[in-house]
Formats: structure tokens, sequence, C-alpha cells
């Protein structure tokens, strides 16, 4: 079987070819097309099946992760929408909750809520009353003003509508017909009804998610048709399947329906790859670090297990979206990261970004603005000769003519200290991002391997692991493509869950028995369309459980078997255990309320199975070591040139020990070791960098 991962990024689109039968791995990296993704994703995959000596028309499945729906909603340009709702409430979307991020910080943005997504004159509110909990009707829709309704948006030039009514989670009909007439009225409109994209209560934050689904809807839908078409007329046999923001994979007519399931598409595929790449060199836990041209996405997996977000904490570009997420930190820092000096004469680095086009300067593509790649050009760490395998040409010459231009002489210093300052203020926005996911959630770093990868990972990996005392870094055997490989290693998974609301000591439960049972009868059928057989399918058991008078949530697992006085007492103890874990308190003395029921339906992806590669000594081979040269290090306060070794990745064997300071390169990434650590070559090819000072000479 012929399996691709392609992980389509701002700067550089990354793709994995995995065949099962034979064991092979090929990879490729090639530049991203931001006008139209789909062309890079088809130009690499003729490429990479060219190379492997099958064709496009031989891939049994594709595997994708995009962040065309991540980058519509932070650029601001998606779909004029409009939003039916209850008579009276067409302004909750607006009014929110009210939440202000930021108190007391000098550094936020005012006003500090961003604009609705619906302007006001696109909210029309109608006729019609749901009540809770019963979710009878106490006031029938007005169906004549839905038609009204939706003629106004019609000639308003609205192309996307949401419709969002009270309690609809407990009656859909109302919601049901309204979106009828609105596609009788607006039959060329993407239309999008609140209980089938957030089926639970909290009407903001129901309404908030269905219309960012809106607002992204038509742009996401036109290119997933475009690269369905395109993969239809070259591969009309492959299965085509999309990372999900939660963690698996759903199909194209899963993602069409609901995309904003695909928000954070890209960066869960990382956090993926990085556990998989983890378990094989023996972390059990592990700190994802995937640095691309554009962001550095930072996941933290204890036990080797995916953390989903608080619901209080799931947003995406100030806006509120009530999905599971998988439970990361995104920042501007990568290495196409702008650097600058501001009015104060500070120097700053991200978020703004040079992207894929124009690049950094040294790409010679008409970026002459400084950026993290040309300072790490500039401190030698980086060769012309080398960059992606050879394949593109870079210009030293023009990394350091911008840094001359824009930094050296506004902060009075040398080339090296200007690009070193870049390397390591980007470095710190890191290390402050892995402290926010993993100190400030109850995590040590301390019990943790930093797992680096993405094309500028492992230049970084090592600063930030010696400046929060991570014991060992793993660079990945293929770290430019570990989303890819992520994407590979990714299991379909549907997530279906019910409001209960009810405080664990009163539950039933015969009662809870009856709606897990029903929401995994739904979850098996959902598997069963996309034919999963019934021994690769998986279902986990979630409850969403808080203090009764708390305002959000935790995800506490639910034992599996039926449900009964005990699983409750047990459900209880495992909420309190984790809320202590995650806030430093627990109240004991408060009853435990169980607010949603969650099923995970899984289907399981078959088991990658690395080959490793050929063993050999603690002194690597002669062939293996490229050379000598003088590279950029902050050693005493100061940057500093230190002679360095350059070795081959491809050419190391198994168990190979490497001294630092020295440089690994390869085709997709570059490591650096830096002065006084020791990096083993491991069984399947991984890099393994310990933190502790050795000596070569022992």
């Amino acid at each position: 079987m012929l399996r691709v991962g392609v992980d389509v990024g701002g700067t550089f689109t990354d793709i994995m070819l995995w065949d099962d039968e034979a064991g092979s791995v090929t990879t490729h990296k090639l530049p991203s097309t931001p006008a139209d993704p789909a062309r890079a994703m088809l130009t690499g995959l003729r490429e990479i099946t060219a190379e492997a000596g099958v064709t496009v028309a031989d891939l049994d499945q594709l595997l994708h992760g995009t962040t065309v729906a991540t980058n519509i909603v932070l650029e601001r340009n998606g779909s004029e929408v409009g939003m039916l709702t209850t008579e009276g409430f067409r302004d909750i979307i607006y009014i929110g909750r009210h939440r202000r991020p930021y108190t007391f910080s000098i550094y936020q943005d005012l006003p500090w809520r961003e604009p609705s997504l619906v302007l006001r004159r696109h909210r029309l509110s109608v006729r019609e009353r749901v009540v809770a909990p019963s979710g009878e009707v106490l006031v029938p829709l007005d169906e004549k003003g839905v038609r009204a309704a939706a003629r106004r948006l019609r000639e308003a030039g609205v192309d996307a509508v949401t419709v969002c009514f009270l309690f609809s989670f407990l009656e859909p009909a109302h919601e049901c017909r309204a979106a009828e007439i609105v596609r009788e009225e607006m039959p060329e409109a993407y239309v999008c009804v609140s209980h089938e994209i957030v089926p639970l209560h909290r009407e903001y934050e129901r309404f908030s998610t269905t219309c960012l689904n809106a607002y992204i809807g038509p742009k996401t839908s036109r290119y997933l048709d475009r690269m369905k078409t395109a993969m239809a007329a070259e591969a009309p046999r492959t299965d085509v399947h999309l990372m999900a923001s939660n963690g698996g994979i759903v199909t194209t007519d899963g993602a069409v329906a609901r995309p904003v399931s695909l928000l954070m598409s890209g960066p869960a595929a990382g956090i993926v790859g990085g556990i998989f790449v983890g378990r094989l060199a023996g972390a059990e836990n592990v700190i994802t670090l995937d640095v691309g041209g554009t962001s550095a996405d930072i996941g933290v997996a204890p036990g080797g297990r995916l953390r989903m977000k608080h619901l209080y904490d799931t947003a995406i570009g100030g806006y509120d979206v009530m999905l599971p997420m998988v439970d990361m930190d995104t920042i501007g820092a990568g290495g196409g990261s702008l650097a600058r000096v501001d009015a104060g004469g500070l120097l700053r680095v991200g978020p703004q970004s040079a992207g894929a086009d124009p690049g950094p300067a040294c790409y010679a593509r008409g970026g002459t603005e400084a950026t993290a790649t040309d300072a790490q050009v500039v401190l030698g760490r980086l060769r012309a000769e080398s960059f992606l395998g050879g394949r593109m040409a870079i210009e030293p010459e023009r990394a350091a003519e911008a840094l001359e231009r824009h930094l050296t002489g506004r902060l009075g210093v040398s080339l090296d200290e200007a690009a070193m300052g870049v390397v390591r203020i980007l470095n710190h926005n890191m290390e402050r991002a892995i402290e926010l996911n993993s100190v400030r959630k109850g995590y040590d770093p301390r019990a943790f391997a930093l797992v680096a990868f993405g094309g500028a990972g492992p230049l970084s990996a090592c600063d930030v692991a010696l400046e929060l005392s991570i014991p060992r870094v793993i660079v990945p055997r293929h770290p430019g493509i570990t989303s890819a490989l992520g994407l590979l290693a990714t299991d379909l998974k549907y997530e279906v869950a019910r409001t209960v609301m009810v405080e664990a000591p009163d539950a039933d439960p015969a009662e809870i028995e009856r709606v897990y049972a029903e929401l995994e009868a739904e979850g098996r059928a959902r598997l069963e369309e996309d034919d999963v057989p019934p021994d690769r399918m998986l279902i986990r058991r979630v409850a969403d459980c808080r203090y009764t008078g708390q305002a959000y949530e935790l995800l506490v697992d639910v034992p599996a078997g039926a449900i009964d006085a005990a699983t409750i007492a047990s459900l209880e103890v495992a909420f309190h255990e984790q809320h202590e874990r995650e806030f430093f308190w627990r109240y004991t003395d408060k009853p435990v309320q169980i607010v949603h029921l969650r099923v995970y339906a899984l289907g399981l992806t078959p088991e990658l199975e690395m080959d490793e590669i050929e063993r050999g000594g603690a002194k690597p081979d002669s062939g293996a070591l490229i050379g000598r040269f003088p590279v950029g290090f902050y050693v005493n306060g100061e940057a500093t040139r230190i002679d360095t070794t350059f070795w081959s990745l491809p050419k190391l064997r198994a168990g190979n020990e490497i001294f630092g300071p020295a440089i690994v390169e390869q085709d997709d990434a570059t490591a650096v070791v830096n002065p006084g650590l020791v990096a083993r070559v491991d069984p399947y090819g991984n890099l393994i960098i310990g933190m502790s000072i050795a000596n070569e000479n022992e």
C-alpha cells in the first residue's frame, strides 16, 4: 500500500511517501505556493512519485495537513456572513463573555476585542423559541420571517449564512427548516446550522463557532474542491483525508461540511509525528518543537498522549471556537521571522515573517529585510552548498547585507553580534512558549525530552533545552518532514458529544450508560461509512467535568466497561486529581458536575514500522565528515567563532557519536550540537543529544 503525507506550510511543502509492502520511505521538500497551495502539493506529488519509481495514480491514500482555513482567519479575508437567530438575541455574537485576556498588560491592543465576524446589519432575528431542558417548542418558527430575512441577506450580497437558534441542540427542527428555506432563496450560498457544528449548550460559543465555520467555509470548500478535482484527474482511486484540529483525520466531505475542524490542521500533525519519534527513541514524555519558516508550534505530550485544550482556551485569531483542539501554542518565531530595531532602539524578532515569497534575503528572491535564517547564515550554521540538499541556492552575502543595512548600524554592534542577538531573541520566544505550555499547566520540562523538528527546529533545540534544563533533545531522522510523518501515523477520528448537566452524586449510572451507548453507536456508524473494519475501531469515553458553579470544564477519561456507581466515583477522583495537577488545588467539599459526555470514535491506522539503519562504532567513518568551519556561538556572554565540525547525517551509522561544537546536515534540516555536548545516532537514525557536558577525550 502506497501512502503519502503532505504538509503544506507557509514557506515549504513537506511530503513523505510510505510503501508499506517494501518498507521504504521517500521524502521531498519544495517551496510552497501561497497563492494556490494545491499547486505545490501536486508538483511535489509528481516529483516524489517519480523519485520512488511510481506514479501519482499508484497512490492508495493521501493524507493532507493544510493551513488554508487558519490563514483565512488570521488574514481576515473570509466570506461576507449573514446570521439568522432567535428574536432578541442577535447581539450575543458581539457581546460575548466580556473576558479581557490581558487585563493589566501595557502591550495589549485596543480595542481588545476583535471585530465581529458578522456585521450587525447582517444579523437578522426571527420569531421562534425552544426552551430548556426539555427542548419543548414554546414559539413556532415564523417561516415567512425566515424567507424575508433570507431575501434581505441575498440582496445585501451575503455569500454564507448561519442559522443559530437558542437551545437548538435540544430540538433542531427549527434550524433544519430555516436552513431549507435559506437554501431555497439562496441556492448559491454556503449554509450551516449551529446544532450540526456544536451540538452542545453555551449559545455564544456555539454561535461564534458556527459563524467562523461560515466565514471560512466558501474559500476552504473551493480549495478542497480544486484539490479533489485535481486528484481525481491524476489519481482517481486515491483515498484522500485531511488532518483535523482534534489530532485525528477526517474525510474531504467531512471537511467541506465542517471546515472549522481544519483550523489547526497543520500544527496538529507535527505533534503526532513528534510523539511517534519520541516513542521510537524511548521517550515517554515529550515536548515537541516544530519550527518552520513562519511560526513555531509547541506541544506537550505527557505519557506520549495528545492533550486537548480547555474549552475556554480554544480560540483562533481572537475568535472563540468550541471544538476539541490539540493543546499547543503557536508563536511567530520561524526561519523567516523578520528582525528589526523598533523606535526605542530595541531589537525585535517576529511575529512578522518573510514567508515563502519573497523569503529571507539570502534566498535572492527580492527579500531585503533581515530574518532569522539570514542570521543563521551569517553565523556560518547554514552553508550555501548544502541548503535543501543543494537544490536551492542561497547567497550568504545578501544575508550579511540585510543585517548590516537594518541592524548593525542602529544597534552599534558587529555583524556577528547582531546575528547572535537575532538568534537569542528567537530562542527566548520559544523558551517562553514552552514554559507557558508546560510549567504553567503542571508539567516539569526536566521530566521530558525535547523533540525538535521542522526546517529550523534543530538549529535552536540545544539552546532551548539548556535554558529550560530539558535533559535530552531528539532530532528525528527526517526533521523537516516530521509533520508529514505525523499525518501517516494519525488515526481517523470522530468526536460526538451530548450535554447532560448533572452532579455526579445524583447521576443515574443507567442513564449515563444509555447516552454513551447512543454516542458510541453514532461514532461506529460514521466509521462504517468510511469502510473501517470492526477490528480497527477503538472507542474512548470522555466526560467534561467541573466543580458546581465553575464556568468551564476539564476533560476526564472515563474507564472502560459498563457504567455503575463505582465508575462515577472513580470519575470524581480523576477529576479532583486532574484539577489539582493543572491548577494546583482541589475542592473536595464541592460537588463534581458532569456537563458533557463525549465519545472519540477512532479508526486505527496500521502501525508504521521504521527500518533500522546500518550499525557502526562510536567513531564515525571519515566519509561522514564534511569539514571544519568557524561557526558563531554564544560563549561567556559574547558571540564567538569556534572551529566546528560539519557532518552528513545520511552517512552516519547507528551508535556513532558526535562531539560539539558540531553541525549535522541533511537535505531537509540542519542540527546544531552546542560546544561540550554529545550527540548519538540511535538505531532508527534519530539524533539523540544529551544536555550534560561531555569530554571527547574520555
